[in-house]
């Protein structure tokens, strides 16, 4: 039945449909809605992370028992020995899946550097510097450079991670109807930017320590001396979080702003004005982010200053600086930075009172870190026994033998991993868990392809970003359209899906073919990083 025949609400919806389902005008997303549908269910489905490794440990288990009964083994190109499969469900793999436990969990490369970096993340969030500083970087902007300064500043936000999400995206309608657009523009953008963008920014973020420590790992399946450290992609990063932005700003400006005009007239909501959070930063948080910035500066001036020496302690062996402690140990610098900011923020804005302010403000981000802590206890086990078993190895190395036998290059296998795990992406939304599922394999695999584990990481996060502004498996898709209907009370998945999917797909492709330019220009991925 057409929509012709039906009765319409002033909203011109049938009555009795659901928020967001395809209406006149809007047919062409049934096929989107239902595809998001089945995923939804599907995910639903899905048993949290920490028992998803669970399982997958006892069917590694299993997997190892057979190939190890079948007398399975390989010979690592990497230094001619044979790897041989050794069954999990065995004396010895009992013995060290017990005695092992608590090094597994300690040595788990993502572990340290995620906790040191987040002390001084903390300090930076709870003073209100991090807020503040996203807030600044929207406010007072011309009307013509608002959305590629919202999108670029949700490039930004990814130093805060999630919270990114909760200051960002109502900050994004607010500023833009604060030059006179559409709020729905506004949000649409800021929730794109951060969570489709999620893994460009031109700051090194959380998440860059903890895929730089799983890249690690995985890369010791072939090299226990390899090391990828969080600057590893920083300079493909820095460039993707720009030509994001731009991307964002001409989909937007020219296929989001006339489809948001096209839309049926709807009264705001009477609370559409009730923003958690302003837009105009008190004198205080502008003195604070001012003396910050200072402080920022004349950090990294004395790092330079202090390198400048070829005897410095800051420097490598051989007066080296790829190999230099600041770049080894940038989850320190890091730590140490971020805190040192957010210490001098708030005593400006007055929100640090004393010295017991910093290991209180360190101690809550420590507590909201307990989920990604319990996750790690799991992930770590579940790689532990994937290396002890052999059966890692034995994947990465026949599979790097099939795709040579088959004529398969490094570039043909990018996009193999990029449809793979865009697909996976859409059911399993957490990066972390994800590229700890997959990085055993595609890691080692590409690197018997003469393809360096930063370049295997830096073609993950493309993956890794882009469909989730599409997945309502994402809590943060439902957090978007609860804000999306503070403006548009009619708004459902449908709505925001609609609205996010040209910028997703277009995410995607123009991300894809940067990397691909990178890599056949041979240019650095970040610091120390292989060319090829």
């Amino acid at each position: 039945m057409s929509s012709n025949d039906t009765t319409t609400t002033p909203d011109n919806t049938p009555p009795g449909t659901p928020p967001g389902a395809p209406t006149e005008g809007s047919a062409a997303l049934s096929g989107l809605l239902r595809v998001l549908g089945a995923i939804e269910r599907a995910g639903n489905k899905l048993p949290h992370p920490f028992w998803l490794f669970a399982i997958l440990s006892a069917l590694l288990a299993v997997v190892s028992w057979g190939l190890a009964a079948a007398d399975v083994s390989v010979n690592n190109p990497a230094d001619g020995k044979s790897v041989v499969v050794r069954s999990l469900i065995s004396v010895d793999g009992i013995r060290s899946a017990i005695t092992d436990a608590i090094t597994n969990y300690a040595t788990f490369p993502p572990l340290g550097t995620i906790l040191v970096v987040m002390l001084g993340v903390a300090v930076a969030d709870k003073s209100g510097m991090l807020t503040a500083m996203l807030r600044a970087g929207v406010s007072r902007v011309p009307a013509r450079w608002m959305t590629f300064a919202l999108a670029f500043t949700a490039m930004v936000a990814h130093i805060a991670s999630d919270a990114a999400y909760v200051v960002l995206v109502p900050l994004g309608g607010l500023a833009f109807r604060a030059v006179g657009r559409s709020p729905v523009l506004g949000i649409v953008v800021a929730f794109v930017g951060v969570s489709a963008g999620y893994d460009a920014s031109p700051l090194i973020t959380p998440m860059d320590a903890v895929l730089s420590g799983l890249t690690t790992a995985a890369a010791h399946t072939v090299d226990p001396g390899y090391t990828v450290t969080p600057l590893s992609n920083y300079f493909f990063s820095i460039a993707s979080s720009v030509v994001l932005a731009s991307v964002i700003t001409l989909v937007t400006e020219k296929v989001l702003a006339r489809q948001v005009a096209a839309l049926p007239p709807e009264t705001e909501k009477a609370d559409a004005g009730a923003d958690p959070v302003a837009l105009d930063l008190r004198p205080e948080e502008r003195r604070g982010l001012r003396r910050s910035g200072v402080v920022f500066l004349l950090f990294l001036a004395a790092i330079v200053v202090a390198m400048i020496p070829t005897g410095s302690p800051l420097r490598g062996e051989g007066g080296s600086i790829v190999e230099s402690p600041v770049l080894s140990g940038i989850a320190v610098v890091l730590g140490v930075l971020f805190a040192l900011l957010g210490t001098v923020y708030g005593r400006a804005a007055g929100t640090v009172r004393g010295s017991r302010d910093i290991p209180d403000f360190m101690a809550q981000g420590m507590r909201e870190m307990a989920p990604i802590l319990v996750l790690f206890f799991a992930i770590s086990q579940f790689l532990a026994y994937f290396k002890w078993t052999g059966v890692g190895q034995v994947l990465a190395i026949r599979g790097a033998d099939l795709l040579k036998d088959l004529g398969v290059t490094g570039p043909v296998a990018f996009l193999g991993i990029v449809l793979v795990c865009t697909v996976i992406n859409l059911a399993m939304t957490s990066g972390s868990a994800m590229w700890a599922l997959v990085s055993p394999v595609f890691v080692p695999m590409l690197m018997f392809l003469d393809v360096p584990p930063e370049a295997t990481q830096a073609i993950y996060r493309i993956a890794d970003s882009c469909t989730n502004a599409i997945t309502p498996m994402s809590a943060y898709f439902v957090m978007a359209l609860g804000f999306l209907q503070r403006y548009r009370r009619s708004a459902g998945i449908g709505t925001l899906a609609s609205l996010t999917l040209p910028l997703s797909v277009a995410m995607l492709v123009t991300w894809t073919l940067l990397f691909y330019a990178w890599w056949a220009l041979g240019i650095p991925l970040g610091p120390g990083a292989p060319v090829r």
